[in-house]
């Protein structure tokens, strides 16, 4: 079983992006992400509604951090300290050497290869440092940019489960990809 330590956070940098800890100071940016209806479209969670609502969504992700649970950074450009988005391993599962990955973007800066470069830099953390053997994310059958980014980052769709989560009084279809650590 895999024995993780996110302390000292890992700090990410690619060529265009700096991946750091989330901070209280992100409040605003988590607050306008996770209130758009549109950026929240493929993800069944409530809402953020009030800075209040961030702060815990923030406080939940340090929670994770602490306990080794899981870990999520804060998309920046490079020269800057703005957060644009957030991406992660959320969800680890040490007994079987596999995370979910997962990730939003403000819809500012969809379609620029941001979240393919986060993407690429988070699998490559997860593959050398944290031994993964596997990494999956699980989209919505109709989130098609995300199915994309996914594939560009050699992720293979594994399966389409119907009706298997239950959000709001429906039933929703998933679909997981998933990429093998082939070192």
């Amino acid at each position: 079983m895999l024995t993780l330590n996110f302390n000292p956070f890992p700090i990410l940098e690619t060529e265009r992006l700096f991946l750091r800890r989330l901070a209280i100071t992100d409040v605003n940016e988590i607050l306008i992400l996770r209130s758009d209806p549109e950026t929240m479209k493929f993800i069944p969670r409530p809402l953020v509604k009030t800075i209040e609502d961030a702060l815990e969504h923030i406080a939940i992700i340090d929670g994770r951090i602490a306990t080794n649970e899981g870990i999520n950074w804060a998309i920046t450009l490079k020269g800057s300290s703005k957060l644009i988005g957030i991406i992660g391993h959320y969800k680890i599962m040490p007994e079987h050497y596999r995370a979910e990955i997962g990730y939003m973007i403000l819809a500012e800066y969809n379609g620029k290869g941001i979240v393919t470069e986060a993407i690429k830099e988070v699998v490559k953390f997860g593959f050398e440092v944290m031994r993964l053997h596997s990494i999956e994310a699980v989209i919505d059958p109709e989130n098609y940019a995300s199915a994309k980014v996914l594939e560009k980052n050699e992720f293979v769709k594994e399966a389409h489960f119907k009706e298997n989560f239950f959000y709001e009084g429906r039933f929703l279809d998933s679909i997981i990809y998933s990429k093998l650590n082939k070192q």
